[in-house]
């Protein structure tokens, strides 16, 4: 009999809740840094606003810069 592995998929996308821990801030910090222009831009499904795990690594391996600054070094979508 073949023992089954479980594993836990990490989701692609994230609430702001779960973007803030993963960046080290507060929910409500990281509602600031997005209003402020700071952060990566969120995506929209099902009426959720949701970011990218993967863009929030690459942003900060970039050390967080502005949002308009992301976009010119490529980092958005």
């Amino acid at each position: 009999m073949i023992a089954e592995t479980k594993t836990t998929a990490e989701p692609f996308l994230v609430s702001a809740a779960e973007a803030a821990a993963l960046c080290g801030v507060s929910r409500s910090l990281w509602w600031s840094l997005h209003s402020a222009g700071k952060i990566p831009l969120p995506v929209k499904l099902s009426g959720r606003t949701l970011w990218r795990r993967a863009q929030l690594a690459r942003w900060t391996e970039a050390g967080c810069p502005s949002r308009e600054k992301w976009a010119q070094i490529g980092g958005t979508q």
